[in-house]
């Protein structure tokens, strides 16, 4: 090999090598940026799933209370119509 290249095959392997360390540091903050994501992205699963369950729970307590309702409403309604006065003459003392 001729000595004049050495020195230009020298600085394109150390060329090519600060490269791959730039390309290897650039791979591991992506693939930590990576990790951070995935995790919010678990941790926004869980949240979605205890909101849904306490969408359901909610339901499930504003039907029960709608049922309480009705009986209430029929409970009152049987109240007023027994004691609404009728249209007999009232009775003399």
């Amino acid at each position: 090999m001729d000595v004049q290249h050495r020195p230009e095959l020298e600085l394109i392997v150390q060329q090519i090598g600060e490269a791959i360390l730039v390309t290897t540091e650039t791979v591991d903050h992506l693939s930590k940026q990576m990790d951070a994501l995935a995790t919010q992205v678990q941790q926004q699963g869980y949240q979605i799933f205890a909101l849904s369950d306490a969408v359901q729970t909610l339901t499930e307590a504003q039907r029960e209370s709608l049922q309480r309702l009705d009986r209430l409403t029929s409970l009152l309604e049987r109240l007023v119509t027994a004691v609404e006065p009728t249209d007999d003459p009232p009775m003399p003392d």
